[in-house]
């Protein structure tokens, strides 16, 4: 990210100039942003009205300079924020830290106090808490989904063969809780967190943390029958929550996980930059993390944290192979799972059968469990590579868009680390590269021809790879009239970054920049 020694040449804003070793004169009209002598404000992203809670905000700090970033992280605290920022006179109430997901915390302000804290100079960038939802369930008939996943074709067999179980592996279920007391999960449910505080401490009121539970790994109905369950309750009795409550569930394990680990994520919003942001660095730490791809029957390129490309996200298929009325669909769902009338475990002792993408998710986590446990030390990479490279094609009717690949298990565990591709994120005509090289911290380009572009509208995708031990960071700008506006960032420690981005027509910008480190790096765009 950008910080305060960089702005004099950038200042959170776009400049063809000096500062970057990569200039070559803009080819059109639009006047690129100006240089700002000062601190520019920054961003407060901007989330759908309907969703928001009013006067609630994430606030993403910058990242501690080089050399201290794990004692500054370590030790934030309430009072900490409220004395690095000078706050205190305005009276905010900080609510949520965030040390290792993210850095920053979530505080209710009012206007003037999300001015000021917008013109902090250690502020990366503000947005509004969105309500988040759990992915819509229904009662329906007996289950079938473990039978399908260990067979290439129909007609099913009746029977599930698996090779493993999933010992020594966690799965964090980050959602409503887990009844950690049902008979079928064997004393291997245990309580992480609760960030909802209404007195439950991580147990279950509204079942479908528990059904997600129990396909990932229940006795009778779960895919990695002794894999460990933890409970990261985010959302209530209802199945709702607030994403300062889920941030703070993700920050935990990634601050607290027993690896080899999986997290299960079967909810989601409109999309959300900090919670994107989140997901991503948990994958860095090195937890392979299952998304549900959500059940709007849309492009789930619109929604997080199911767009995040990192991740592994799930669409849903009924018995027939056919992708479900409600999954959504597209470029960022990577695979299809069983998710109509899934039987699981529930409140009380019983089961029951629930429909949704969250169903889906929970067997993906499941079959992860099961390499893991053969491959403890394999990376989230290598798990995405070896679950979507045993997947059988096209075999999914309807996919509308999707990668056409259908979960499978097999009868043995994959146990050999798929071959490195040279093939980046993206091909085709639609698919730009851009490699260049930064020569000192500070640095920055508009790739991938130092310009603006316009778009009609549509999804836009980027992605940034840098050396080792370094840390760039990508950006994009959209023109408002007379400025850019920052529309999505990625920020990570790591020189692996990405943004998808739900575009309007309008005129954008994409931005790398070097925080620390030097050296080449590869960008891609699609559109």
């Amino acid at each position: 990210m950008l910080t305060k020694r960089t702005l004099g040449c950038v200042a959170l804003a776009l400049l063809l100039g000096a500062c970057g070793t990569q200039t070559l004169p803009p080819t059109s009209d639009l006047p690129l942003p100006k240089v700002t002598t000062g601190e520019k404000k920054a961003p407060v992203l901007e989330v759908d009205p309907a969703s928001a809670v009013p006067q609630k905000y994430i606030v993403v700090l910058k990242k501690p300079e080089a050399g201290v970033a794990s004692q500054g992280i370590s030790k934030l605290t309430r009072e900490g924020i409220v004395q690095k920022l000078g706050i205190a006179q305005l009276g905010r109430q900080v609510e949520k830290v965030y040390t290792d997901a993210l850095y920053g915390f979530s505080a209710k302000l009012s206007a003037e106090q999300l001015e000021a804290l917008s013109r902090n100079p250690q502020v990366s960038y503000i947005q509004p808490v969105q309500r988040v939802h759990k992915q819509a369930t229904q009662s329906s008939p007996p289950s079938w989904g473990l039978d399908r996943i260990d067979q290439r074709d129909l007609p099913l067999n009746n029977s599930y063969t698996y090779a493993t179980d999933g010992s020594g592996v966690t799965a964090y279920v980050v959602d409503t809780g887990i009844q950690v007391s049902h008979s079928n999960f064997g004393g291997r449910a245990s309580v992480g967190i609760d960030t909802v505080g209404d007195g439950k401490n991580g147990i279950d009121c509204d079942g479908h943390g528990t059904h997600v539970a129990g396909i990932i790994g229940s006795n009778s109905y779960g895919v990695a029958k002794a894999v460990k369950l933890v409970s990261v309750r985010v959302l209530d009795c209802e199945g709702s929550g607030t994403m300062d409550g889920v941030i703070q569930g993700i920050d935990w394990v990634v601050k607290n996980a027993r690896k080899p680990a999986v997290v299960n994520i079967s909810l989601g919003s409109e999309a959300d930059a900090a919670l994107d942001q989140a997901v991503k660095n948990a994958i860095q730490s090195g937890l392979t993390v299952v998304l549900a791809s959500g059940n709007q029957n849309e492009n789930a390129c619109n929604y997080s944290p199911a767009r995040v490309p990192e991740a592994i996200t799930v669409g849903a298929t009924d018995s027939g192979d056919k992708r479900t009325y409600f999954s959504n669909y597209g470029s960022c769902v990577d695979l299809f799972a069983p998710g109509l009338d899934i039987t699981s475990t529930v409140l009380n002792n019983k089961t029951d059968s629930y429909s949704g993408t969250s169903m889906a998710s929970p067997h993906v986590s499941g079959a992860a469990a099961l390499y893991l446990a053969s491959n403890t030390s394999a990376t989230p990479a290598q798990v995405t590579a070896a679950l979507l490279g045993n997947t059988t094609p096209n075999k999914v009717l309807d996919p509308q868009g999707t990668p056409n690949k259908l979960l499978y298990i097999g009868n043995s565990p994959v146990t050999t680390t798929p071959p490195p591709t040279n093939t980046g994120p993206c091909s085709g005509a639609n698919c730009t590269t851009y490699t260049g090289k930064f020569n000192a911290a500070g640095e920055y380009y508009f790739p991938p021809a130092n310009d603006y572009f316009e778009y009609g509208g549509g999804t836009l995708k980027a992605w940034l790879k840098g050396p080792s031990g370094t840390d760039f960071d990508l950006y994009l700008y959209k023109w408002n009239g007379s400025d850019w506006d920052v529309v999505g960032l990625s920020e990570s420690p790591t020189s692996e970054e990405s943004i998808t981005y739900t575009a309007t027509s309008g005129y954008y910008i994409w931005l790398v920049t070097s925080y620390q480190g030097t050296g080449s790096y590869t960008f891609w765009m699609q559109k």
